[in-house]
């Protein structure tokens, strides 16, 4: 490790002005920033705990959406939302181990968006909107690629609203080291249609299944997506599965998810 100044402020506004001084960087959790420190991959000079700001914490209903604040860890999201959304509470409860879910967040999740993270699934199946100090930006348009968001610099993600739908699942095959989702499919059936997205298995990171979102809205049963695949291009290829291995899951996957939600 080197040496770095540490910053905890008390509110949104002192960690945006915190944020703006030279080589700040946000630290949530930590559960990625800091192991990339100490590899000296990761340099910041100023480190802004955002842990300490407390309307940036908690679960609470507002009608017929789910508000997450920022700095919620991954157990308290597993403990609190499992009343209102049962499938963002147990996708919670898988992540990491027990350590990871006491200091890992919400926030930093989304922000850092690891190709093999579970909540960007969560975030993007649900039509979530990823509110910040400046603005709302819908799930759709947050999500931009390898570890690559619509953040500016020095933004802070402060809350996620999730809309509750009507049925959820979420299937993970693990890696079993890592708890990463070697492929995952988040499923969520609304009103106006079904969302699907995968991680864990795209180059690209998180992604929506359009052709079985399209297919799920007109029957909601795994029969329904048994025909569909994705191609191998583009999937993740590595030690722990080949491209055609994880687009072979993707199906599997999404099939269990709507199993679960039935």
């Amino acid at each position: 490790m080197y040496n770095f100044d540490f910053v905890k402020p008390a509110t949104i506004a002192e960690a945006v002005e915190a944020l703006s001084g030279e080589e700040a960087q946000a630290l949530s959790g930590g559960q990625t920033l800091l192991p990339t420190m100490k590899q000296r991959l990761n340099a910041p000079a100023t480190l802004v705990s955002l842990t300490g700001i407390a309307e940036m914490k908690g679960v609470t209903r507002d009608g017929d959406t789910l508000v997450i604040g920022a700095a919620t860890p991954h157990a308290v999201v597993a403990r609190d939302a499992a009343a209102h959304y049962p499938a963002l509470a147990a996708l919670a409860g898988q992540i990491g181990d027990p350590a990871v879910r006491n200091r890992g967040t919400i926030g930093g999740s989304i922000a850092n968006n690891d190709p093999s993270a579970c909540y960007p699934s969560a975030v993007l199946a649900s039509g979530a909107v990823v509110v910040t100090n400046t603005r709302e930006i819908a799930a759709d348009d947050f999500f931009q690629g390898l570890f690559e968001t619509a953040l500016h610099d020095g933004e802070i993600i402060t809350a996620v609203r999730f809309p509750i739908p009507q049925k959820a699942a979420y299937a993970k095959f693990l890696q079993p080291a890592s708890r990463f989702a070697l492929t995952g499919a988040f499923v969520a059936q609304y009103a106006a249609g079904v969302r699907v997205a995968i991680t864990g298995a795209s180059e690209s990171g998180v992604f929506r299944w359009t052709e079985a979102e399209a297919a799920l809205s007109g029957n909601f049963t795994p029969e329904a997506i048994a025909g569909l695949s994705v191609a191998a291009d583009g999937m993740i290829g590595d030690l722990h599965g080949t491209p055609d291995y994880r687009a072979h899951l993707v199906g599997v996957m999404t099939r269990r998810a709507v199993t679960a939600a039935r």
